[in-house]
């Protein structure tokens, strides 16, 4: 099981695998996109967990949070 900390830190640094976003990580797919994956739907398994993560994220306007993050894990 992963870690509260390891979820985060894949928000900044793992990148969709398909779709219209596909190659952007997951932390930059705006929020307009995540809320019709809500009303669809979030795949099933860990990327619809992340997904489902971020968009709540943003919903509540924590995006503050992954900031320090963003920055640690700067490619």
């Amino acid at each position: 099981m992963e870690t509260d900390s390891q979820i985060l830190i894949d928000l900044v640094t793992v990148k969709m695998p398909f779709g219209k976003y596909k190659n952007v990580t997951l932390c930059n797919i705006p929020e307009y996109y995540l809320s019709w994956y809500n009303g669809k739907g979030f795949p099933q398994g860990k990327l619809g967990m992340q997904l489902q993560t971020l968009y709540e994220i943003k919903l509540n306007g924590l995006e503050y949070l992954l900031e320090p993050l963003k920055k640690m894990h700067k490619k």
